[in-house]
């Protein structure tokens, strides 16, 4: 989000959750911290305002969070384990949702290092050991066969973002069964949350949604 009226536009349209970036190494979205704090703020329950965070060290993201009072921290980056589960120390009553890049199989074997320290997981299709890591806002799709496994695997509720948009949400929601799905660029044009796009998003996930619950 980046306004309090964009914010308002993606509550009305029946968005769970709003994502608030900060400063990112690369990507679109950052804004700046006053304004994640005045948007969080303005977010009305039960909807939640997701931090999204660079920070990779647990005192700095801990900090980020304080200076936002965002209720939900997005930790963007694959960070420590060792500072996972020190940020659960430092915030306890806050939720924790990781990120996990899925650049190939692998992205499975970070299931043991981050479950014990977040409550969340959130796969996405950034190279954050690239020079100049993307670590979101990517708007590519990664291989879902292994974003499914890594769902059925996960003790913890997975998102799922990447590239996806309302011609494609459906068959990524059939396909991996996510607890919920992200999105940045796929419902945006010319950088600016794009109402039509929004609607016709959540009208092809509610269609997802009931064709999964009818068994189809």
């Amino acid at each position: 989000m980046a306004s309090i009226a964009e914010m308002q536009m993606a509550v009305a349209a029946g968005a769970d959750a709003v994502g608030l970036v900060g400063a990112m190494p690369s990507g679109p979205g950052p804004i700046a911290d006053d304004l994640i704090a005045a948007i969080a703020a303005a977010v009305p329950p039960p909807v939640a305002a997701f931090l999204l965070t660079s920070e990779t060290r647990a005192d700095a993201i801990a900090d980020h969070v304080r200076r936002t009072g965002a209720p939900v921290v997005q930790i963007v980056s694959h960070i420590d384990p060792v500072e996972s589960a020190r940020l659960a120390v430092l915030l306890p009553d806050v939720r924790r949702v990781q990120v996990i890049h899925v650049e190939g199989p692998d992205a499975l074997d970070l299931i043991p290092a981050y479950a014990p320290h977040v409550h969340a997981f959130l796969l996405d299709s950034g190279k954050p050991g690239a020079a100049i890591p993307t670590l979101g806002g990517t708007g590519d799709v990664h291989d879902w066969a292994i974003s499914a496994a890594f769902v059925a695997a996960s003790p913890h509720p997975v998102f799922l973002a990447g590239g996806l948009t309302p011609a494609n949400v459906g068959d990524a929601i059939a396909r991996v069964r996510p607890f919920g799905v992200d999105l940045c660029s796929g419902i945006r044009t010319a950088g600016a949350l794009d109402a039509i796009k929004l609607a016709a998003f959540v009208a092809a996930v509610r269609a997802a949604d009931a064709a999964q619950a009818a068994g189809r």
